[in-house]
């Protein structure tokens, strides 16, 4: 099969037409009538819209096995190829927990039968996240899934010891620890707000920023100590950032993610006691957003990954301290990062590849993703319309969850196309 995608504006600006074909990129700069782009199945009018290389998310909740009235691989699978996503990683808080070279590879099973995005487990770091005994860490990177990052995401790996031998074990095979830096004597099980005038005004139990950033500076260090690599999950304080610049500027194997709910929701939108809102880690006031965005522009945190979290209505229909943590991202993250960085003059469109694309694929070690606009290169692809105006309505929502935190909000920029290899997953914003 062969796609000529005519007019479109690549990542550094340059417009061009870029024939696929079977899977992988065949020409660019093709002009129109000539002898290849005469023999392409199907034409893309992509006038006005960026070529991108395919999103990849570090951060994804599929919620199967054990969760499957919340999201299914299927169904999470189609979310993601609308936001334009080719590949995901799903996290190992499943039930049964992905502790095992079995579980794994009934994930990653899962994800080539629904075909849509490359599904990669993400292996638990201890076995039923208890974060007392590793898990078959060896097992699970020899599996057919070839599991390269693993993560207790959900609990913070809070035994030094234990985060200590985790950072030894996965270094052999280039695997990378991703931390959920909460620590439990400071941001208990039921802290579920950011600590400051506002908790207390509320009456929610306090989340200091303090509680994440104490652990990021102690995975920095053990990365340090083990020559290993450590990747810090959803930042959201100022605080954590300037460990990470700290740690980067030191030479030491560190990489982190930032979610789009933190580069632009705050901790004001708790005073309704909305649950949709609660999130671990919480919102964060405005001048943690500012530093998150500062991060990002400049590359001390290298990713955006979603944290896609859906959960069922009778998990979120609670009193806020009550219901469960998350909310749902995949569909809508291009258009925030678009909304926040692209149109408040802090990253190009180059700077939007490489942290939702390029980056998250080094991380991870997806290779055939991240890759550049070139010929020879696999064709996993996403077209968008920069200037598209979106309000959000979470009934559209193709996840079969409906905890959207960005109901009835305005947002720029749309998918308009998703390729993975060369095959259309979504056309004209619609999947196929």
């Amino acid at each position: 099969m062969s796609i000529l995608i005519k007019g479109a504006t690549l990542p550094d600006g340059t417009t061009t037409d870029v024939l696929v074909r079977d899977g992988q990129i065949a020409e660019v700069g093709v002009s129109t009538g000539s002898t290849s782009s005469g023999e392409a199945d199907q034409t893309i009018d992509a006038g006005g819209l960026r070529l991108l290389p395919g999103l990849v998310d570090l951060h994804t909740h599929l919620r199967e096995p054990g969760r499957e009235a919340a999201e299914t691989v299927l169904t999470g699978s189609r979310a993601a190829a609308v936001g334009g996503y080719t590949a995901v990683l799903a996290m190992a808080n499943t039930n049964p927990v992905t502790d095992t070279a079995e579980a794994a590879e009934r994930v990653f099973d899962l994800g080539r039968a629904a075909g849509l995005v490359d599904v990669q487990p993400v292996g638990a770091v201890t076995k039923g996240l208890a974060g007392e005994e590793l898990a078959e860490l060896g097992l699970m990177a020899r599996s057919r899934a070839k599991v390269r990052v693993f993560s207790d995401d959900g609990k913070c790996v809070h035994d030094p010891r234990v985060m200590r031998r985790a950072l030894e074990y996965v270094k052999p095979f280039g695997g990378v620890v991703s931390q959920h830096s909460q620590d439990p004597a400071l941001a208990g099980p039921t802290a579920c707000c950011h600590e400051g005038e506002l908790s207390g005004r509320l009456g929610l139990p306090g989340w200091p920023g303090i509680a994440e950033e104490v652990i990021v500076a102690r995975d920095v260090m053990l990365a340090r100590h083990t020559g290993s690599r450590v990747h810090v999950a959803h930042v959201s304080t100022a605080g954590s950032v300037e460990v990470l610049r700290w740690a980067k500027a030191q030479g030491i194997d560190v990489t982190a993610e930032v979610t789009p709910h933190h580069l632009l929701l705050t901790t004001e939108l708790l005073s309704g006691y909305d649950p949709t809102f609660k999130v671990n880690p919480p919102l964060r006031p405005d001048e943690d957003v500012a530093a998150l965005r500062e991060a990002l522009a400049d590359g001390t945190i290298d990713a955006v990954a979603t944290d896609h979290a859906p959960h069922a209505r009778h998990d979120k229909e609670h009193s806020f301290v009550d219901a469960a943590f998350g909310m749902l991202g995949l569909e809508t993250a291009l258009s925030v990062v678009t909304t926040v960085m692209v149109e408040g003059g802090l990253l190009d469109w180059a700077g939007v590849a490489r942290v939702m694309s390029a980056n998250p694929a080094r991380i991870a070690g997806l290779e055939g993703h991240g890759r550049p606009i070139a010929v020879g290169e696999p064709a996993n692809l996403t077209l968008v319309d920069p200037a598209a105006q979106v309000v959000v309505d979470r009934a559209a929502s193709v996840s079969l969850s409906r905890n959207n935190p960005w109901h009835d909000r305005k947002l720029t920029g749309r998918v308009i196309a998703t390729l993975l290899r060369g095959r259309p997953t979504v056309l004209e914003g619609a999947l196929l």
